[in-house]
């Protein structure tokens, strides 16, 4: 007994430093999240350098071009959705005809079902073509949202691309002192490429697929819908349902409920068995994590820092695994429960 007492207390004291942490996390999430996407993106980018380095460009200049591809990345994005929504509310004005039939069907179910007139002229009173454009582009909006304070993101991209190689200096520097500290860190830095590489292949592909069969289909803005399939595959799980009520919204205002069904059907056989059977899979075996615990990094993270803890949800839970538990010898027995594999297997690479 009197040897588990430091340890319950120790384990007290832990769990009460992370709710204060938790808390200091969820009140400046407007700063983590920007910052950490940055972070990201830098990282992601950050080989460009090497490469470059390595074939005789100036340091200084390999900083810069490095610095244009993040921001090229993030001004595609950016018009991307920017596009999307506003083709979107473009579109949806034009079905007010088809709008009003079918609030008209559900008044008269509800009156054959016995709900009294005047509830009835409160719900048909509540839908108009204004509220199910706002209803549509929320989903695009909140997505543009995580990139709206993209001032922030710009400067301090500024700064980490030209401060990326001696930060990666210093950290070299430290292998002979704290050598499990940097190996962490690098797996997080592979792990965070990895991540990003397999989601934007898997979404690429998912949003070729997606668009090439809403145009077979005939359903108007396939490339838009294209485009919002791509980004939401970045949120793990779940991307796909965010990614189908768009298009299946307009193709019920265009051909009807048989095509939103076809619609649904189409993207629930493509992007479900992409999006949530095969790439939490090979995701999970690129970076270590379960999909048990993918997804509820989502859920976690989405909670904590809101919309863009849902699209860094992997990269933010490989950051905490690469300090608490891969930069500890002592915690590194949970590494096969997190991962899911057996502790033979063979550990990745520890070179950034």
């Amino acid at each position: 007994m009197e040897r588990l007492q430091p340890r319950a207390l120790s384990v007290l004291v832990g769990l009460a430093a992370l709710t204060i942490a938790l808390a200091g996390v969820r009140g400046v999430s407007g700063i983590i999240g920007p910052a950490f996407l940055a972070l990201v993106l830098i990282i992601t980018v950050y080989p460009l350098r090497v490469w470059l380095v390595a074939h005789k460009v100036p340091g200084a200049l390999a900083s810069l071009m490095l610095l244009l591809a993040v921001y090229l990345v993030l001004v595609l994005v950016t018009l991307s959705l920017v596009i999307s929504l506003g083709r979107l509310a473009v579109i949806v004005p034009h079905y007010n005809g088809q709008i009003n039939g079918y609030v008209n069907d559900v008044a008269d179910w509800l009156a054959r079902q016995g709900v009294g007139r005047d509830q009835v002229h409160a719900i048909t009173k509540s839908f108009d073509v204004g509220s199910l454009v706002k209803v549509a582009t929320s989903v695009l909006r909140n997505i543009l949202g995580v990139l709206s304070d993209l001032f922030f993101i710009f400067t301090l991209l500024l700064f980490l691309a030209f401060d990326a190689a001696p930060t990666m200096h210093l950290i070299g520097g430290l292998k002979d002192r704290k050598p499990d500290l940097v190996d962490a860190l690098a797996n997080f830095a592979r792990g965070t490429r990895s991540y990003i590489a397999v989601s934007a292949g898997f979404g690429l592909v998912v949003a070729v697929i997606d668009a090439g069969a809403l145009l077979a289909m005939g359903v108007p803005g396939a490339f838009v819908w294209g485009v919002l399939a791509f980004v939401t595959n970045f949120i793990p799980n779940v991307g796909f349902v965010i990614g189908v009520v768009p298009p299946a919204l307009i193709a019920l205002l265009d051909g009807g409920p048989g095509l939103m069904i076809a619609v649904v059907v189409v993207y629930a056989v493509i992007n479900f068995v992409i999006q949530s059977v095969i790439q939490p899979r090979i995701v999970g075996d690129a970076v270590g994590l379960s999909a048990t615990l993918t997804f509820l990094s989502l859920v976690f993270w989405a909670w904590a820092i809101g919309p863009l803890g849902a699209l860094l949800a992997v990269p933010l839970s490989l950051l905490l695994k690469s300090l608490l538990v891969e930069a500890d010898p002592d915690a590194r027995w949970v590494l096969p429960l997190i991962s899911g594999k057996s502790a033979d297997a063979d550990q990745p690479d520890a070179s950034p």
